[in-house]
């Protein structure tokens, strides 16, 4: 169970199975956006930390097998690419500027967000996304703010 939900049902073990992940995740992050519009940030927010602890908790039970920090986890990607989105309008443009700013940093890993992944086990597994995540939401933070977008 653990190897299913750190590899997001199958997804890690394909080939660019971090960008499948992500791109996944922003279909399901726009599916709940159409069904349930206006949905409670802090809702969002809960569901973020709750996919971030399991991917902690997951990412350190398969580090055995796996090895450290496997292509194969990508739940990391999906609390990353959750973190990119807290906060924001319910826009399809910030969906997309979301996913490739959040793939940005993810892969480039500027500012601090290679030694995050020095933390041990799922710690570090998941650490480096969260913050690409964060500067991803705060760029966008700012193109909201500037353009008005609210």
């Amino acid at each position: 169970m653990n190897k299913l939900i750190a590899s997001w049902l199958g997804i890690g073990y394909i080939k660019g199975g971090g960008t499948i992940a992500a791109a996944v995740t922003c279909g399901l992050i726009y599916l709940w956006w159409q069904t349930a519009p206006g949905h409670s940030a802090w809702m969002f927010l809960f569901l973020t930390v709750i996919i971030t602890l399991i991917g902690i908790y997951v990412g350190n039970q398969v580090e055995s097998d796996w090895g450290k920090d496997s292509y194969r986890v990508v739940i990391d990607e999906v609390a990353g690419m959750m973190v990119t989105l807290l906060f924001l309008p319910q826009r399809l443009d910030l969906l997309i500027a979301g996913l490739v700013l959040f793939r940005f940093f993810d892969i480039v890993k500027p500012l601090y967000i290679r030694r995050m992944e020095a933390l041990p086990g799922g710690t570090g597994v998941m650490m480096d996304d969260v913050l690409a995540g964060v500067y991803g939401n705060i760029i966008l933070q700012a193109v909201v703010f500037i353009l008005n977008l609210r």
